[in-house]
């Protein structure tokens, strides 16, 4: 997986939303083609933290009507990039592990957040943890998730 490097590639692409039910929410349309198709995805800080979320939607749906764990795998590899953007400090980054335990799901309609934070910020690796939740049945857990993220430096 590749969450691009958020402050570098997406600084000029970051919005906030001024209206509707995702005012005061950030993203970054056009800033990942794959990011773009299934989301939107957005975030917001929240007592100093950053806190991502979505609004599940039919697309977001497996065959049995629940969040496909492939959805709630994207949502993470975005959120995990907005939980380290300090720790990357704009150098180029790429998923270089990801863990993920799916132990709860949403349905089409339910607010879908995460919250994480970065576990240690190396030179040139940043660990990160999070916990998506499904908001909308009382923060009920979905995933929780590690990875570790590898600064890159651009190929000649």
């Amino acid at each position: 997986m590749d969450g691009g490097d958020l402050e570098t590639n997406y600084t000029a692409k970051l919005q906030t939303v001024t209206e509707g039910a995702w005012a005061g929410w950030s993203w970054y349309p056009g800033g990942d083609p794959y990011e773009d198709l299934a989301g939107p995805f957005y975030f917001r800080e929240r007592d100093g933290r950053p806190v991502c979320a979505f609004r599940a939607e039919k697309k977001h749906m497996n065959g049995g009507g629940f969040m496909h764990g492939g959805c709630a795998m994207t949502f993470a590899d975005f959120a995990l990039f907005v939980i380290a953007r300090h720790a990357i400090d704009g150098a180029a980054s790429v998923t270089a592990t990801f863990n993920g335990e799916l132990v709860g799901t949403a349905r089409e309609g339910d607010l879908v957040e995460c919250t994480g934070e970065v576990v240690k910020a190396g030179r040139s690796m940043v660990f990160v943890r999070g916990i998506i939740a499904n908001a909308s049945a009382g923060g009920e857990p979905m995933m929780s998730f590690s990875s570790v993220l590898k600064k890159t430096t651009p190929r000649s």
